[in-house]
């Protein structure tokens, strides 16, 4: 679907996270599918590849609709009980007008100017410079801004943080983040359950399962050179291929996540600039909140949903959010805002306090001169001049020669 404009964009968008969901889900039956292969390899551990394969796909089928009912269900809890679960991690509160008026008053006007329903407004009790939005119905919907960032930022920079999430709301981006946090972590529960079956699992055991202990060293012996010749090695490499399809059910699930989320960072960016119509209080915004939005104690599934998310992989490989940097060119190159830099790294803005901190611990520089005493006490005594030098006559000396004094 091609895009010219900021909303076919925001339908493409759509469209293209739909059919990412869909992979997503479809990453819960390629799991359970890796449970299938090491099931018929503990049941029976000395067949070929081909049968392993084929019996797996038929458990699928068994197993589907069970798999299908699980995920479903753990999608009800959540739509339900999420936002509990996110005030439980973050510990944000609700508050009214009379409690902020300040920053209800921003979000009230933001509404009001494009008709859209006024979501909830929570605070959370922290330093860091975030704010992130959840929910996923109307009546669900609620902005949770940091007591840090309203201390941090005015009141143009706070209402185009505001914009940015509000828009979120507005292009459906906050639902299809809390679904595909859900489904990942559906992913994420079922991998590490077969992972721990696997690595918990007696593999020292012989063919039959753990339990096939009673059966005599000669006959293991006798029978071990066919079943290797009729399995080829068979078990050991479906284990190896259940393996990876774990591990990269896994992987996938994150990509997914990270293409949803990236992509519309740079949209809730313009479509705070198109509620504001102030691109520099957008840009200055991002520059304040630039690696100072780290929330202590919260989970990733959080930070995935906040303005900037400064936890990375490495080489960026699994950082749900565009750079700052990437950002701000685009809100420069698009919107035409200005750019006033980076700030300093806020490991350097804290020596500045502690540096005035000493000099307004050390002792006042001592005052000299008559027009310096303001209050005449705290002056040091006058010394006194010595009398000028005189003449025989009695006239005094002039010490000062035309060239310098004598």
């Amino acid at each position: 679907m091609a895009a010219y404009g900021l909303y076919t964009h925001i339908a493409s968008n759509k469209l293209r996270s739909m059919l990412l969901l869909g992979g997503l889900f479809m990453l819960v039956y390629v799991l359970v599918y890796a449970g299938a292969l090491v099931a018929e390899v503990l049941i029976d551990s000395n067949r070929t590849v081909a049968f392993y394969l084929n019996h797996a796909f038929q458990d699928l089928k068994v197993a589907a609709p069970v798999a299908t009912v699980v995920a479903a269900a753990w999608i009800v809890i959540a739509y339900f009980f999420h936002q509990s679960m996110i005030d439980a991690v973050t510990g944000g509160h609700d508050v009214t007008r009379q409690e902020e008026p300040r920053l209800y008053n921003l979000l009230e006007n933001l509404c009001i100017s494009r008709g859209i329903t006024m979501p909830k407004l929570k605070i959370m009790e922290s330093a860091a410079l975030n704010a992130f939005a959840s929910g996923l119905n109307p009546r669900q919907y609620s902005i949770t801004v940091t007591t840090g960032l309203l201390n941090a930022l005015d009141d143009k920079e706070i209402e185009a943080v505001l914009g940015h999430e509000l828009t979120h709301i507005k292009n459906g981006d906050v639902q299809l983040m809390v679904v595909a946090v859900i489904i990942a972590g559906v992913v994420g529960f079922f991998g590490e359950l077969f992972f721990r079956l696997f690595t918990n699992f007696n593999w020292s055991s012989g063919s039959g399962g753990p339990s096939s202990s009673g059966s005599s060293s000669s006959s293991r012996s006798s029978s071990s050179s066919s079943d290797s010749k009729n399995s080829g090695g068979g078990a050991v490499i479906v284990i190896i291929i259940a393996i990876v399809l774990i591990v990269v059910a896994w992987l996938l699930s994150q990509v997914v996540k990270l293409a949803l989320s990236r992509s519309r960072e740079y949209l809730a960016d313009a479509g705070s600039v198109e509620l504001t119509k102030d691109p520099d209080a957008m840009i200055s915004a991002l520059r304040k909140i630039e690696n100072r939005g780290e929330l202590p104690g919260a989970t990733s599934a959080v930070m995935e949903l906040c303005v900037d998310n400064p936890r990375e992989g490495f080489a960026d490989l699994f950082a749900t959010h565009p750079s700052v940097q990437s950002r701000v060119d685009a809100l420069v190159k698009f919107a035409g805002g200005r750019d006033p830099g980076p700030l300093p790294p806020p490991g350097d803005e804290a020596e500045a306090p502690d540096t005035q901190d000493e000099q307004q611990d050390a002792p006042p520089p001592l005052r000299q001169g008559p027009w310096d005493d303001a209050g005449g006490s705290a002056s040091p005594p006058p010394v006194p001049t010595p009398s000028p030098a005189r003449t025989a006559t009695g006239a005094p000396i002039n010490p000062m020669g035309p060239w310098g004094r004598h």
